[in-house]
């Protein structure tokens, strides 16, 4: 099928790029509006707990789970003219507006509510607060909480209005995430383009993975901008899908181009040289593409839009990046022909430099062939050494708290961020987190919900249990004789809270506030219910997603090798590899350290999602370089005696064939991640710097120690199959088309080359 589509691609080339041209076009031009049709969150499902809870309150109780929150400060404290016609200009303005409800505000109820409005004042009373529910899905949420924060955010006359509340925090979160990635591919394109000018020495040839790159981010925005038509899609993939789709576009490309230049210099002509490059570096992408996009598939298990998002953008994403590859590199080569290592920058600087052209070196000279002789002649050290050191690397994974991201994910320059951080220290209890508890079906007395709520305000950090006609709490003067909000069935109490929902303090207490005997059946909303029921959730799910990937893995690499202990080696290494990865994640971001450095605010959790959506991809990607490496080790290996000392050369040679350009992919797909940690989104940060350490470890510790040393240890049998699979693979195993003899390029071509 690839020696059909490269012959494809070869005889038409140039209407291949034009017609790749146009698709990038229209792809760019779809996907230019993607954001404002993404959702900030798609952490939550409808079979919920916490999520029933939301849906009865927004149904029975309009505007009696906010989702807003507006923070009016005054020079003059909250009760000075100023601060009283700006909350009434507000809440007038959000009155008239039919996609908002349940409006209440700290002016409204300081006269008829004493009690409620000390839950609205700051402890200072510099600041009050106005609530109100936005209506809508969450993408017209999100875009509603924008507009508002866009018109009302600023300073006045003395008077400072700041928007926060979930709506708010999400709003903040898409507008930043669209600019940081300008920003991310405004760093890692550049830079990537000179990077490749030093692997390969040619401006023409670094062009090339670049140019694939580039479509690849266009097709991603029009993948994304299709999905949004037809689900729920996280602004989350709209960062890293194009960092995953940018990366994997280079380093396939680099693949390939490095095997047509190598097949070149062996004599081939230009139609041989693309041709065997599809069958060998083409193989061996798409085979690190199928892997990758499987890994990623997994996600879709979990029943979160999050990670469905991830599942089906990542797959399509991954599938342009081989595509682009194996279709639009063949065409541009074809065309260029020896050109492709035309604008060689390398030539002038030697001039320059008075030094003479290269001598070619042998594989068995370079520095790589002498590492990996020497880690193979001490192979069982190296192995100790190295699973030691990842083991290390990864032990304060054990300490690991999860939990939900909030509006510290962005920096203090958000409005979102400054009213969290207010709401967390000068307020009584932190609105934006109360905990819900609903009765749906309750019927009964006001003096049995007036005993419940007494009850909750006696649990631990409940600084008040807000009601329809009072607040009960050690902390509050004022106490109502009727504790709920009652309409025509069933009641909610709102109990307010001094801890972080996804905090261990914040999980204990949710769990004191569950054992609190209720005047009937019981559901618990609010911030830190969703956390833990979303937790429960993901870990219902994660033993299937990890046991996909297992098996996807196990069953791909022995359709590629034709052995079965090569695949477990392989899953082995990887998850060395990833727990070193979360290791060092837990470390950096759940305890804080390096925050400076980096620009973020530890919160003592990490957020659940990441890990898992990087373990997908982290272990897609270290499998794409173990694939790129068995290809190199395999070849050398069927063109043995197979014996022991050939399993040593092989692998010694496959390395030291590879490691350059491995090396090299590894340094480039750092690049495209680190630009991605650029963001003010501490989410982005973990995500880019635990996948370029990923991709780090995967390509110096693991590929040029760890792989060798075991690889030695096992000697022959690292190709051993019981005979049924040998017969099996013989049938539907994939194998490389066989090798042809070079061929002469024309005179022409020759004395391109010599130009």
């Amino acid at each position: 099928m690839l020696t059909n589509l490269a012959r494809f691609a070869m005889a038409r080339p140039r209407a291949v790029l034009v017609a790749a041209l146009l698709l990038m076009i229209i792809c760019g031009g779809v996907g230019a509006t993607v954001k404002s049709h993404m959702v900030g969150g798609g952490y939550l499902t409808d079979e919920l707990e916490a999520v029933r809870a939301d849906d009865f309150i927004e149904d029975n109780f309009p505007g009696g789970n906010p989702n807003l929150v507006i923070m009016v400060s005054a020079d003059g404290g909250v009760n000075s003219p100023q601060a009283r016609a700006a909350a009434r200009h507000i809440t007038d303005d959000l009155g008239d507006d039919a996609d908002v409800t349940g409006v209440r505000s700290y002016w409204d109820t300081v006269t008829a509510r004493g009690d409620l409005a000390t839950a609205l004042r700051s402890k200072d009373s510099q600041r009050g607060l106005i609530l109100a529910t936005l209506l809508g899905t969450d993408t017209e949420v999100q875009n509603r909480a924008a507009q508002i924060s866009a018109d009302l955010t600023g300073d006045y006359d003395g008077v400072q209005v700041r928007v926060g509340g979930m709506a708010g925090t999400f709003a903040d979160i898409n507008h930043q995430v669209e600019k940081d990635l300008i920003l991310a591919e405004a760093i890692a394109i550049p830079i990537s383009g000179l990077l490749l000018v030093l692997v390969f020495g040619s401006l023409v040839a670094a062009a090339l993975p670049i140019g694939v790159g580039l479509f690849a981010i266009a097709a991603t925005l029009g993948i994304l901008r299709a999905l949004t038509t037809v689900m729920e899609v996280s602004i989350f993939a709209l960062n890293m899908t194009s960092a995953l789709g940018l990366a994997l576009a280079i380093d396939y490309s680099l693949f390939i181009v490095s095997r047509y230049r190598e097949e070149k210099e062996q004599g081939r002509d230009t139609h041989a040289a693309v041709l065997r490059s599809v069958q060998t570096a083409g193989r061996t992408v798409v085979f690190s593409g199928l892997t990758v996009a499987l890994a990623l598939a997994a996600l879709a298990v979990f029943p979160q839009p999050f990670f469905k998002s991830f599942a089906f953008a990542g797959v399509a994403v991954v599938l342009a990046a081989v595509g682009a590859s194996v279709v639009l590199l063949p065409a541009a080569l074809m065309l260029l022909g020896d050109r492709v290592n035309a604008l060689d920058l390398r030539k002038p600087l030697r001039r320059m430099l008075g030094r003479g052209e290269p001598k070619p070196v042998r594989a068995e000279d370079s520095g790589w062939y002498r590492l990996v002789t020497w880690v193979m002649r001490h192979p069982a050290p190296v192995a100790i050494a190295s699973t030691a050191l990842l083991l290390g690397l990864g032990s304060p994974f054990l300490s690991a708290q999860f939990g939900s991201p909030d509006d510290r994910v962005i920096g203090d320059f958000a409005s979102s961020r400054q009213v969290g951080d207010a709401l967390r220290e000068d307020f009584t209890a932190d609105m934006a987190s109360s905990i819900v508890v609903v009765l749906p079906e309750f019927q009964g007395s006001a003096s049995e919900i007036e005993a419940y709520a007494k009850a909750l305000s006696k649990v631990g950090d409940v600084p008040a249990v807000l009601s329809s006609a009072g607040v009960y709490g050690n902390e509050v003067k004022q106490a109502a004789g009727v504790a709920e909000m009652a309409g025509p069935a069933g009641t909610y109490l709102s109990v307010g809270t001094k801890l972080a929902p996804s905090s261990v303090a914040g999980k204990e207490q949710l769990a004191a506030l569950r054992e609190v005997a209720a005047p009937g059946p019981v559901l618990f909303g609010g911030a830190a219910a969703l956390d833990e029921d979303t937790m429960d959730t993901v870990k219902e799910r994660l033993p299937v997603a990890l046991a996909l990937i297992a098996v996807i893995t196990l069953l791909l690499l022995f359709l590629f090798t034709g052995s079965v202990v090569l695949p477990i080696k392989a899953l082995l290494l990887n998850l060395l590899s990833v727990c070193a990865t979360f290791g060092a994640m837990i470390w950096i971001f759940q305890d804080g350290h390096l925050s400076g450095v980096l620009g973020f605010t530890p919160t003592g959790t990490i957020d659940m999602f990441m890990p898992i959506l990087m373990f997908c991809l982290a272990f897609g990607m270290s499998m794409d370089y173990e694939v790129f490496l068995l290809s190199r080790i395999r070849e050398e290996w069927l063109a043995s005696d197979r014996s022991s000392a050939a399993n040593t050369r092989s692998v010694a040679l496959g390395v030291a064939r590879t490691g350059r350009i491995f090396t090299a992919a590894a340094g480039l797909m750092a690049v495209v991640l680190l630009a991605v940690a650029t963001s003010q989104v501490a989410a982005m940060k973990l995500f880019g710097i635990g996948l370029a350490l990923a991709v780090i470890a995967d390509a110096t510790i693991i590929r040029g120690l760890l792989a060798p040393a075991l690889m030695r240890l096992m000697s022959t049998a690292n190709w051993w199959a019981p005979k049924p699979l040998v017969a099996l693979h013989k049938r539907i195993g994939f194998e490389e088309a066989p090798t042809e003899e070079p061929t002469a390029a024309p005179d022409s071509e020759k004395v391109g080359a010599a130009r």
